[in-house]
């Protein structure tokens, strides 16, 4: 159990930096500052975790295409390992273009947002998947693997994007199959229904018994057995883009995981990771190595 695995869509963003505005219609805005990137979500997780040696395969949907090939390239450099879930001849990413203002952003997107997979492709997961160590958990149809991984002792780790609709409820069947869930402030009021985050986090603790609540910049709550902490953001950091924050922040929660780190220590090393992230526009820009990340635990 050497290696962390994860299925999910590959997102490709299109930078438009330090843009003077948006567009009308019919008009044309040039910028001077442009970056073609991997996007956020599970594969940049992955991806932060193979720039800290740790072993990574990842389940993805990928073509023939330009956006493809540069995405396996990517893939290949930051030592994640991708099985192609896709048989189609069409571009099956999602692309994203950023409109980044000076105070704000804007986005146009092409995709389906997430994999739905047939049989053939779980199974394909399950096979790349089998003897990971952790398992990284998202919404969509691969539950079934999930479940099978759990049972042979792999360690599971959801974390979802927003949902409107985001309650114990809908998801049921992943808080069950999860040991641990890494939800940021606002889904953590979201699905447990309570008004701070100290309080959603008691509350998540009748279902997990280590908990983890993400509260924005400020750092992030935790609740090992009787143990209530906080872990602050590291001063040294200073945000400039966000994107990708909550992606790095699990990639150094994982790596603590992955070596067997007590709750508290895997925390601190996500709040290194997740506040790296941030100091450059980009969701997979600016990260650390593990001897750095080693180096500002120390501190």
């Amino acid at each position: 159990m050497n290696f962390v695995a994860g299925a999910g869509a590959t997102n490709i963003d299109l930078l438009y930096e330090n843009m003077p505005k948006i567009p009308d219609v019919g008009e044309e805005v040039y910028t001077d500052r442009f970056s073609l990137q991997l996007g956020g979500g599970l594969p940049a997780t992955l991806i932060n975790l193979g720039r800290l040696g740790i072993q990574a395969k990842i389940a993805t949907e990928l073509g023939t295409d330009i956006f493809s090939e540069f995405a396996k390239e990517k893939y290949k450099e930051n030592k994640v390992q991708p099985v192609n879930l896709y048989k189609g001849n069409g571009i099956p990413l999602n692309i994203t273009s950023a409109i980044i203002l000076k105070n704000d952003r804007s986005f146009l997107t092409y995709g389906k947002g997430s994999i739905a997979p047939d049989d053939k492709a779980k199974e394909e997961f399950y096979n790349i998947a089998k003897g990971a160590k952790i398992c990284l958990m998202a919404p969509g149809g691969f539950t079934e693997v999930y479940k099978k991984l759990k049972s042979e002792g792999t360690v599971m780790v959801l974390d979802m994007g927003w949902d409107d609709e985001l309650n114990f409820e809908k998801y049921s069947e992943l808080f069950e199959i999860a040991d641990y869930y890494t939800p940021n402030q606002k889904e953590a009021l979201a699905v447990t229904g309570c008004s701070n985050a100290k309080d959603a986090a008691y509350t998540l603790k009748k279902y997990f018994d280590k908990v983890v609540v993400k509260v924005d910049k400020d750092g992030c709550i935790g609740i090992d057995g009787d143990d209530y902490f906080f872990c602050p953001s590291l001063a040294q950091f200073k945000n400039v883009d966000s994107t990708g924050a909550g992606d790095a922040f699990l990639a150094g929660f994982v790596y603590g995981l992955f070596y067997d780190y007590p709750l508290k220590d895997c925390i601190e090393f996500g709040n290194i990771t997740g506040g790296k992230a941030v100091t450059a526009v980009g969701a997979l820009s600016a990260y650390v190595h593990e001897k750095e990340l080693l180096e500002l635990k120390k501190q």
